[in-house]
């Protein structure tokens, strides 16, 4: 059951817009854009928020524009992935 609302609270985290951001965080594929890869990480905390920036930052290292996470888990530490695109 905690996997599901770890989940949950990623994909909310997901629709949330921020625009100083090198790549976009986006809740649905973009239609005007082509899909470039997958990446993953991991936190060194607990905290959605701390996953998503090390999510962003691999995706801006990796030249993308946006980029939409597609999961999130765990217990001491959170590790997602996300789709990037270009």
């Amino acid at each position: 059951m905690k996997p599901v609302k770890m989940v949950i609270a990623a994909l909310a985290l997901a629709t949330l817009s921020f625009s100083v951001m090198a790549a976009t965080l986006v809740d649905v594929a973009p239609a005007n854009q082509q899909k470039i890869g997958v990446i993953s990480a991991c936190s060194s905390s607990n905290s959605l928020s701390s996953l998503q920036r090390e999510l962003e930052n691999k995706a801006k290292a990796a030249g993308a524009s946006a980029y939409r996470i597609i999961g999130a888990s765990g217990n001491n530490r959170m590790c997602g992935t996300a789709e990037i695109y270009h």
